[in-house]
């Protein structure tokens, strides 16, 4: 166990301080007592302690102790819920102080880059603001009861194929806009304790060996404090990961990678200091992490009720035709489906977590409206030794008998997990043919799916009157998907992934898992509903979608800028219904024209507000710099395009409600000029552009220069990318060279008149 260590002990030799920076053991680090510094115990996963005392693994195969599974990260998300984040991290702090783990590892912050990646259950979102501010809120959480965290996988780990030796071949503008900021964010909102590197190479550099990524971004740039600790295995020349910033090599193993260290140093391949600097930032995370306080209480019934709490705010209204939800409380239902006794509510690998306790929907629906009638129905058989068809048959009677068929299916564990990704969307084949079957046999009809990823809802959606995705919602799903059914809880989830209509549709479906070694991020920054918006594709629903049993108003939208690139957005929201409920307010800037491609719109705001009936509150959202900003590679650096931008107030991705203009200077770029520049920067530059035509004109007529203009126009459309050193060998007669000197040299000036 970690303890507070007196920087006075003694300092530990060369082969003590290699020993230190790997692993003891699976779970542990090593120790030098004389020195000070004592074990850390680091642990899996996000959503549950996942703490072995005997048998280890990553791979979830081997039992841990009893510890609550909150909803995943997929369901979390859903939730677009800071504050309830937090709560549940503030859970999983205590509960991991109370098994020994000083160290949770966790959250996990990858985009969702395509919807096939089996581990998605375990990440946020699609969108790197959503991503941040969840992550954020989960590192805060579980940081207040001393125990540290491990965001990951940093960075562009988007696939479990070939995770251990892909090359992820990413341009710098992406990594910058979609795949780092939720890491960034965390790093200097949050101040994790540790961040994890990834197994991937990053454009033909492993993660864990590269100095750019860990070192001039990560610490440089974001200024992390922290220890960066490998994935599990991820570490292939210990040397090379030294110098590029990974700290600590987990787990422990016995290629003996220690004496490799010493033996760079001794050689002068490796400069001790930076060892040195290793066991500092151990030293330092130890100190951050109060394993030796006295370990909480855990009231683990409290924290059941607040996984359930927390599910039944995830789960999303996807669809309710004719009012079919809530249930009436005097009616007959008929439950149909194996999960519906014996719920699917996590995923499978790492992050596997040895539940408490975990409910049967059946018999919380049952608890909550005793006046109805239950009769349930297995309806499929998830190991296949079941005749599906006598199984089918026998679902189908109950729900012709019922006023309403409530049908509970989804994806086996089995069917996505760490390890391998996903080949299709489908829904198991027995499962629609029996949607089908019950929906032609009931008068009314309600889905609950339950999965990691998103499904296909082709083949059967229109035939059913609602749907509910109930993603994987932890160990109390259960209750809280009776809590939804029956209204005890208002449903206010809201996607935070696409659900498109088809897998081909996907952005990355042509790259995606990649081949020989090399996975190409071809489609950019155009990712999730970036590129649907954009490229105008159809989806079956929209990011940010999702239903409610009560109506609400959003009024006043106004934009109002409060600094050069940045603004503050209000809106007033109103219960228009009869019930309780929360709101999701969602803000999306469209960018004017810039020298990049822009997705048609993106998220840059949200806020959740929760409301009586005919309550009314004023909801602001500040958008900063970077809600404004892109990646400027010339430039290496974030910048404002000049213009008018659009900032929408809207439903979802795709419904917007309301749009103001906002007009931002944004930044007065300079390009310089140089004889390689294109001609059609030197004709456009507000300095060098009117004193080069001016000097080309030189000498001729009025009619003459007009003629000459207007051909100087088509050259330009014609030749607009050649550089002016080629250019310049078109020209009848030649332009001086002073002149192009001083113009090369005036070209860095700020814009305004000179002499020609």
């Amino acid at each position: 166990m970690a303890i507070s260590h007196d920087h006075s002990a003694t300092e530990p030799s060369l082969d003590e301080k290699t020993s230190l920076l790997s692993g003891q053991d699976f779970w542990s680090t090593k120790s030098a007592e004389r020195t000070g510094i004592f074990s850390l115990v680091l642990s899996d996963g996000p959503h549950g302690v996942r703490r072995q005392r005997q048998n280890a693994d990553n791979l979830g195969l081997y039992d841990s102790e009893p510890a609550t599974c909150f909803p995943p990260a997929v369901a979390l998300a859903s939730s677009w819920d800071p504050e309830l984040v937090e709560r549940v991290g503030e859970a999983l702090g205590r509960e991991a102080r109370a098994l020994g783990v000083d160290v949770l590892l966790g959250p996990g912050v990858n985009i969702k880059r395509s919807p096939l990646c089996g581990r998605n259950f375990e990440y946020f979102s699609e969108d790197p603001l959503l991503s941040g501010v969840l992550g954020s809120a989960h590192v805060v959480g579980v940081q207040s009861q001393g125990v540290g965290t491990s965001v990951k996988h940093f960075a562009a780990n988007n696939q479990e194929t070939d995770r251990m030796r892909i090359s992820a071949d990413v341009d710098e503008r992406t990594l910058r806009e979609i795949y780092f900021p939720a890491f960034e964010r965390i790093v200097t909102q949050a101040r994790p304790a540790t961040v994890m590197c990834s197994y991937n190479k990053i454009n033909g550099t492993y993660a864990s060996e590269s100095h750019w990524l860990l070192t001039q971004v990560l610490r440089e740039e974001w200024g992390f404090d922290g220890l960066v600790v490998s994935d599990w295995g991820a570490v292939g020349d210990r040397v090379a990961a030294l110098l590029a910033g990974t700290d600590l090599e987990m787990p422990g193993t016995s290629r003996g990678t220690d004496a490799e260290v010493a033996a760079a140093v001794k050689s002068g391949e490796l400069d001790e200091a930076v060892v040195d600097t290793a066991v500092a930032r151990l030293r330092d995370v130890a100190g951050r992490v109060h394993a030796d306080a006295r370990p909480p209480a855990v009231d683990f019934e409290a924290h059941h009720r607040l996984a359930r709490e927390a599910a039944a705010d995830c789960l999303v209204l996807l669809k309710n035709e004719n009012r079919t939800l809530p249930l009436a409380p005097v009616s007959r239902v008929a439950v149909i489906g194996e999960f519906a006794a014996a719920l699917r509510f996590q995923g499978g690998g790492s992050s596997h977590v040895n539940a408490t306790q975990v409910d049967s929907a059946v018999d919380e629906l049952r608890a909550l409206l005793p006046d109805a009638r239950f009769d349930f129905a297995q309806g499929y058989d998830t190991t296949g030794r079941s005749d599906a068809a006598l199984l089918r048959e026998e679902a189908v009677t109950l729900a012709a008998q019922a006023d309403t068929a409530v049908l509970v299916v989804g994806l086996r564990e089995a069917d996505e997990s760490e390890g391998f990704d996903r080949e299709h969307l489908l829904l198991p084949t027995e499962q629609i043919e029996l949607i089908r079957a019950v929906a032609d046999a009931a008068p009314q009809t309600a889905v609950v799916l339950l999965n990691g990823g998103v499904v296909s809802l082709e083949n059967w959606h229109d035939e059913v009157d609602a749907v509910i995705e109930a993603w994987l919602p932890g160990q109390g799903g259960a209750g809280a998907i009776a809590d939804v059914l029956t209204g005890r809880v208002n449903p206010s989830g809201r996607l935070a992934e696409t659900i498109p209509l088809r897998l081909q549709d996907a952005p990355c479906y042509l790259n995606f898992p990649g081949e020989q070694g090399h996975v190409r991020y071809g489609e950019g920054v155009m990712v999730g509903y970036r590129y649907y918006e954009t490229a105008g594709v159809a989806v079956h629903y929209p990011f940010g979608h999702g239903l409610n049993y009560t109506t609400f108003d959003q009024t006043g939208f106004h934009v109002m800028a409060d600094g050069p690139d940045t603004a503050t957005v209000g809106v007033t929201v109103t219960n228009t219904g009869d019930r309780y409920g929360k709101n999701l307010v969602q803000i999306y800037v469209t960018a004017p024209q810039r020298p990049v491609s822009s997705p048609a719109r993106e998220l840059r705001g949200f806020a959740k507000v929760a409301l009586a009936p005919g309550e009314s509150t004023t909801v602001e959202i500040a958008l900063d710099r970077r809600a404004f900003a892109y990646w400027d590679i010339d430039r290496d650096d974030w910048t404002v395009a000049p213009g008018r931008y659009q900032v929408h107030l809207a439903d979802n991705a795709h419904d917007v409600v309301a749009t103001a203009d906002l007009d931002l200077p944004g930044d007065k770029l300079v390009q310089p000029l140089t004889l390689d520049s294109p001609i059609r920067d030197w004709f456009g530059h507000p300095v060098a552009g009117s004193a080069l035509t001016s000097a080309m004109l030189a000498g001729l007529t009025e009619e003459e220069a007009a003629a000459a203009a207007q051909g100087n126009a088509d050259a330009l459309r014609l030749l607009s990318s050649m550089p002016m050193r080629q250019f310049l060998g078109f020209l009848p007669g030649q332009l001086p060279h002073e002149l192009l000197e001083e113009l090369m040299e005036m070209s860095t000036a700020s814009p305004g008149p000179i002499d020609g």
